[in-house]
């Protein structure tokens, strides 16, 4: 259904050019739901917004790749074929729901707007069609709460207000861009929830964008992992979080609470800093930070190669020195010392 192939977003300012999307490549089928993680400034944003054009042109400009839906190169299009697929055909769901909503109208107004901005109806039918949504996301009273505003909401209500607008015109496929960043883990867990059954009823294709590991271990079926503008790391849920061959991924998880009683491992921030997206320095962008770097490491830029049938790593690293440079750090751990890892 949608096709990334080898995507450069590059943003071009004052200091010189930002790489935020620097040659990234990944498919989506229908009905698929994909997970995107890694820190901020990893470039995930930039990523979807490439997705629906909504970069600003300038200072964003696509050097090289092609973003093909169902066959149409999305950077080719001009803005009125964009705005027939934009909410129509893949819609998307920002962070804040307080600042995506206008706080002058009501809730059923810009549900109705989104409505009949691709669709010829009656108003009365399109005020139906809106009910019916808030019905679907959870919203209790629907037909009463399409008079109220925005503030009139809690965050939770908010989310599921915005989930509404981007199901209007029943898209093909959903971006969620850190949709429970700001939700407490209940009403997290109740939004992801509903995204599953909203998914299951309306059969579109979701890709989920997050910080949060817990999160797209929840939802997704295939993950991408992130880093410095290019992805590190794809495969399954199960190549991820249980086969995961790459430095950066596994220290991503060691920061990750668990909850089984029986893990005593400490939680282990990852040292140092993204790397500057303008001078990237050379050979692996992970290896300034990375606990495993060699000498190759500093010199030579890794591609994804493959480690099985769906997952695919970008390091220098096989996975048996892997398994052993992680078995060694444990050790060492456990005993205490890291200066001598």
């Amino acid at each position: 259904m949608l096709e990334v192939k080898n995507l450069k977003a590059h943003i071009d300012t004052p200091d010189g050019v930002v790489k935020a999307v620097d040659g990234v490549s990944f498919i989506i089928k229908p009905g698929e739901t994909v997970g995107i993680v890694g820190e901020s400034g990893s470039g995930k944003s930039v990523l979807a917004h490439s997705i629906m054009q909504l970069n600003p042109k300038p200072p964003t400009f696509y050097p090289q790749g092609e973003i093909l839906f169902e066959g149409r190169n999305l950077l080719q299009l001009q803005e009125k074929e964009l705005r027939k697929i934009r909410g129509n055909d893949i819609a998307m769901i920002f962070q804040d729901p307080m600042s995506s909503l206008n706080p002058v109208f009501k809730v059923g107004e810009q549900l109705m707007e989104a409505i009949l901005t691709h669709h010829h109806m009656p108003k009365s039918k399109a005020k139906q069609r809106a009910i019916e949504l808030l019905k679907d996301v959870g919203i209790p009273d629907p037909e009463k709460r399409m008079n109220a505003y925005p503030h009139q909401f809690s965050g939770g209500m908010r989310q599921r207000v915005l989930i509404a607008i981007a199901l209007a015109c029943n898209p093909k496929i959903l971006i969620a861009d850190e949709p429970t960043t700001a939700l407490d883990v209940t009403i997290q867990a109740q939004i992801l929830e509903l995204m599953k059954n909203i998914q299951e009823k309306y059969g579109m294709a979701i890709i989920i964008i997050s910080h949060d590991l817990g999160v797209i271990a929840q939802i997704a079926e295939k993950v991408l992992v992130m880093y410095s503008g290019r992805i590190v790391e794809k495969g399954n849920v199960e190549d991820i979080f249980f086969h995961t061959s790459m430095p950066y991924t596994w220290s991503l998880l060691r920061s990750l609470p668990r909850i089984d009683s029986e893990s005593r491992e400490r939680l282990l921030n990852i040292e140092g800093q993204p790397p500057n997206l303008i001078h990237p320095p050379s050979g692996c962008n992970f290896h300034p930070r990375c606990p495993f770097a060699t000498e190759q490491c500093k010199l030579i830029d890794p591609e994804l190669t493959k480690r099985s049938s769906n997952h695919f790593v970008a390091c220098l690293l096989s996975e048996v020195e892997f398994k052993e440079a992680k078995r060694l750090m444990e050790n060492v751990e456990q005993e205490g010392d890291l200066k001598h890892v």
